[in-house]
């Protein structure tokens, strides 16, 4: 079983992690620039050393520099020398790195039938009417076979639904034209923000997220999310979107000595802003069982209470950094933050909470029985790698080394609702072209026979109506056996002789 990983440390205690119950989640909190960051790159290099893969989402840009090894100087070497530690060994950790606008990483998609309603509903921020209806949209695509691979799909699927609303109500009720309006336009909207990107094949093999290097160090997976974060709900449910398929696709463990994976949730307050009702209890559900899947989740954000009390009960590894309370709102919030803890007699946690500097915090791990210990008040401990980003030409050559190299640069657009529902369309017309050309022709040979009739003089009536002439007889069915271009033709050149005659 692995040692437990060091995290914090004051002059009386070294502040652990234990690796057998890094998978009952955690949480890092704190204002902004307390030292979050830092934390999570130690969190994350930590459980990377004894094989644990990570992903993380590098919202702020500055988290690529756990690739390269770090050194003793400056703030760090302040750091180790107050704590009275040893210099450690420098080194970087395996790196993958991922965008879902393919720029500063590997591409990473997902279909639109893969994301579902219930998450694609949440990036358009489709109220209950319109989610309605595009649920009735996906279970029509379903009955009738049409896969719903990326965004051009979707919007044809719509369309083909709107346009069909009268055939379809029997069967799955009103499908309300303006909800599909609103539903289009979330889709221009999602596209001008660069999702359509991420919709697509090949999508994201969740085992590729499950690497470990030829030492036996869990890679970390990072995703470039400084430009994703300008679409916050297409970052939120990415985000989530990834931890369902984890939860989906991996098997039952039960408990292991350490997690198959961490991950790490950034700016989680944006996955519970006005998150609808059904989707805050998917996320329970996803939280509270994805930990027999060996998987670890932690969410990092600004105050524990950016998080739902159903979640954040089940939380037991806690960094909580400095808050501000400048008003009484904050001051209500550090209160209530403090509650949050095991109460350690020792320590005022409200007061405490306002007090610390950077890099400072109050540290929460649970005990070998899975208990959360008195709350203790330490530094973090500096990771063993670069503080900072990489070079822009570091980053290409760590991306073009990497092992899913190649994997997910080449779109891949096989045939799905667009094309079906394209070339049904495409049928219907040429169909209905060919229908009215042989009305055409059949309309130009009756006035060929009747013209021609008038020239030879016309047949004897019978019953009030003439019968055809002989002549007339050999003309009609010349046309009808000859209906080609070259046949016309011919008949054009007998007509000639026989005129000239």
């Amino acid at each position: 079983m692995p040692n437990p990983l060091l995290i914090a440390k004051n002059k009386e205690h070294e502040l652990s992690l234990l690796p057998e119950l890094a998978n009952r989640h955690g949480c890092i909190t704190g204002a902004t620039g307390t030292g979050k960051t830092v934390t999570l790159q130690t969190f994350a290099q930590a459980l990377s050393d004894i094989g644990v893969p990570v992903f993380m989402a590098d919202v702020k840009g500055d988290l690529s520099g756990i690739a390269k090894a770090g050194s003793f100087s400056g703030k760090v070497k302040e750091r180790y020398t107050m704590l009275e530690l040893a210099e450690p060994v420098w080194a970087g950790a395996p790196v993958t790195f991922w965008d879902v606008f393919g720029e500063k990483g590997h591409p990473v998609r997902a279909t639109i039938s893969d994301l579902g309603p219930l998450l694609l509903s949440r990036m358009l921020n489709l109220n209950d009417t319109q989610q309605g209806v595009l649920q009735l949209v996906f279970k029509i695509a379903d009955d009738n076979g049409l896969l719903l691979l990326d965004i051009k799909d979707l919007r044809t699927m719509l369309q083909h639904v709107g346009d069909n609303a009268a055939t379809f109500k029997t069967e799955y009720g009103n499908i309300s034209a303006a909800s599909i309006g609103a539903i289009q336009r979330g889709l221009i909207g999602v596209e001008e923000q660069g999702g359509d990107k991420f919709f697509g094949e090949p999508m994201l093999n969740i085992e590729d997220l499950l690497q470990t290097d030829a030492k036996g160090k869990g890679v970390i997976n990072i995703l470039a999310a400084d430009k994703l974060m300008n679409a916050p709900l297409l970052y939120s449910t990415f985000l989530l979107w990834m931890l369902s398929e984890l939860f989906e696709q991996l098997p039952e463990v039960g408990d292991l000595d350490k997690p198959k994976l961490a991950f790490f949730f950034d700016e989680a307050h944006l996955l519970f802003a006005e998150a609808p009702k059904p989707l805050l209890q998917k996320i329970e559900q996803v939280v509270r069982l994805i930990r027999s899947k060996g998987v670890g989740v932690y969410f990092v954000t600004q105050n524990p209470l950016d998080i739902p009390d159903t979640v954040l009960g089940q939380l037991g590894n806690r960094v909580q950094h400095a808050l501000r309370a400048y008003t009484p709102r904050d001051q209500k919030a550090v209160q209530a933050a403090a509650e949050t803890f095991r109460p350690n007699p020792e320590l005022d946690i409200v007061q405490v909470i306002t007090e610390l500097g950077v890099g400072e915090a109050l540290v929460s791990f649970l005990d070998e029985k899975g208990r959360p210990t008195i709350v203790e008040r330490g530094y973090v401990l500096p990771p063993a790698s670069q503080i900072g980003p990489i070079t822009d030409a570091e980053r290409s050559a760590l991306i073009s080394s990497s092992v899913v190299a190649g994997i997910y640069e080449k779109t891949v657009d096989r045939e799905s609702a667009y094309e079906k529902i394209k070339g049904r369309v495409i049928e219907k017309v040429e169909t209905r072209e060919a229908s009215a050309a042989k009305t055409a022709e059949a309309e130009n040979e009756g006035g060929f026979s009747d013209m021609l009739g008038g020239i030879l003089g016309g047949g004897k009536k019978t019953s009030g109506r003439r019968s055809d002439t002989i002549v007339e007889a050999m003309m009609k069915s010349a046309v009808r056996t000859m209906g080609s271009t070259v046949g016309r033709e011919i008949i054009r050149g007998v007509l000639g002789s026989i005129m000239k005659r």
